[in-house]
């Protein structure tokens, strides 16, 4: 997930959440008073406290002695994004899972997963040509890529667990499906 800070009159920059070292999460956590489930969580909500005590730290890299409370963006300052990785990751697994349902046109899932994806990445070139190689896949080429959902839920899932791997389907990133998490 990538935290855009676009600061009024100011240039925007771009913070990868998972560049982040464990140490940082432990001071980003004990600020904001979350555990990283729950930042997580929040960056894929948009959550300000999340997005602000992420983007902080990782600005603290070059300005060690930012203070938290002196990091203090507006409000539209701050958005959330996806990377090319979580775009290839979300858009496989929406279109494969959708292809299992047999009333649902190829048609719909292009409208279904690009009024998702386009809104929420940060390459939308990138998304389009993604969603449109994605499309163009036969569902057997996907199988053999993925493998069958074996929950229903999560591309690749051998639990009932879900997955939190960079690779398959996540609550933080399902935006398209429900999250079977709460």
């Amino acid at each position: 997930m990538i935290i855009v800070y676009a600061p009024a009159g100011g240039e925007q920059q771009h913070f990868d959440a998972r560049t982040l070292r464990v140490s940082e999460v432990s001071i980003v956590s004990r600020t904001i008073e979350q555990k990283w489930p729950q930042i997580q969580q929040g960056l894929a909500d948009e959550d300000l406290d999340a997005m602000r005590g992420v983007a902080w730290v990782l600005t603290k890299r070059t300005n060690p002695s930012l203070r938290f409370g002196d990091f203090d963006p507006a409000v539209n300052e701050l958005s959330t994004r996806m990377d090319k990785a979580e775009i290839e990751s979300y858009v496989t697994g929406a279109v494969l899972i959708a292809r299992q349902e047999p009333d649902v046109t190829e048609e719909k899932v292009r409208t279904l997963v690009e009024g998702v994806v386009l809104a929420a990445a940060l390459d939308a070139e990138h998304a389009q040509r993604t969603i449109d190689k994605a499309l163009a896949e036969a569902p057997k080429d996907l199988l053999e890529t993925v493998g069958p959902p074996s929950d229903g839920l999560t591309p690749g899932s051998t639990s009932s667990e879900p997955s939190i791997s960079d690779s398959s389907l996540t609550s933080s990133t399902s935006l398209l499906l429900e999250s079977t998490t709460s």
